[in-house]
């Protein structure tokens, strides 16, 4: 009886210990390939640091990177209504025994109907107790060999309303949105007012390139060098302080 209430307790903790490792940050020790100087408040004055992942990143060495600083990482799982990127699985399982927390992301395209695509997310994101919010990618893609369309931004607005509103009925959690310069200025996403952000700026700090706009995420590099991850990778940072990231954390993990 003893060895098999012993047994139940290590598998338990088992569970719940990438979560809480995953609110113990660790100092970011990122290189970059080409990096910025930057004349306001740098990424470096940020105390937590993480990447962002697909395909590209063909095998990462999770515990490396977990030493380095990686203390979260957003994984790509689904484009369109048709495509699953082919590391999903692997990054995910990896992040995850790392002690990294993680959330997984969908690409937009804009010739497939909204509902298709949440409904292609939902069906392969893995909806892991202690997954980061998943994420809605939304940028123009110049270089989409099927997809040339840019709607307008009444239009871009609705069907990323109607693909969060879906998301957050099926998976329990609101979307947090990813975008560019670009598509922020194109599509009002100002407009977009009580939503989540992770911008995008690798010159601009976010004052300056999103004036006004309130954020969680910030990727400021797409040319990082990690301990454990092979090339170069998109590095971000979370805007508070290591006291906000855990408050953070045990609002928005499922």
């Amino acid at each position: 009886m003893l060895r098999a209430l012993t047994l139940a307790l290590i598998a338990s903790l088992s569970l719940i210990a990438p979560d809480s490792q995953a609110q113990d940050v660790r100092k970011a020790k990122f290189g970059d390939s080409k990096p910025v100087n930057w004349k306001s408040r740098a990424p470096s004055t940020y105390p937590v640091h993480g990447i962002d992942v697909a395909r590209f990143q063909e095998r990462i060495d999770w515990k490396r990177a977990r030493k380095d600083g990686v203390n979260f990482a957003f994984i790509k799982v689904t484009e369109g209504g048709d495509l699953l990127d082919p590391m999903y699985a692997d990054h995910w399982r990896g992040a995850k025994k790392a002690g990294v927390a993680r959330g997984a992301y969908h690409f937009y395209y804009f010739c497939t109907k909204p509902e298709v695509q949440a409904r292609w997310f939902l069906k392969n994101a893995k909806k892991d107790k202690g997954a980061l919010p998943p994420v809605l990618d939304m940028e123009w893609n110049p270089f989409s060999p099927t997809c040339k369309k840019r709607p307008p931004a009444a239009e871009v607005q609705k069907q990323m309303k109607t693909f969060l509103k879906i998301v957050e009925r099926g998976y329990g959690q609101r979307p947090i949105i990813y975008t560019t310069p670009q598509f922020y200025k194109d599509a009002n996403l100002h407009q977009m007012a009580g939503e989540e952000y992770w911008l995008r700026s690798t010159a601009k700090t976010l004052d300056r390139a999103y004036p006004g706009q309130k954020w969680s995420f910030w990727q400021y590099s797409a040319t990082g060098v990690i301990s454990g991850v092979e090339g170069d990778v998109d590095l971000n940072v979370f805007v508070g302080s290591k006291a906000d990231w855990k408050r953070w954390l045990n609002a928005r993990q499922r």
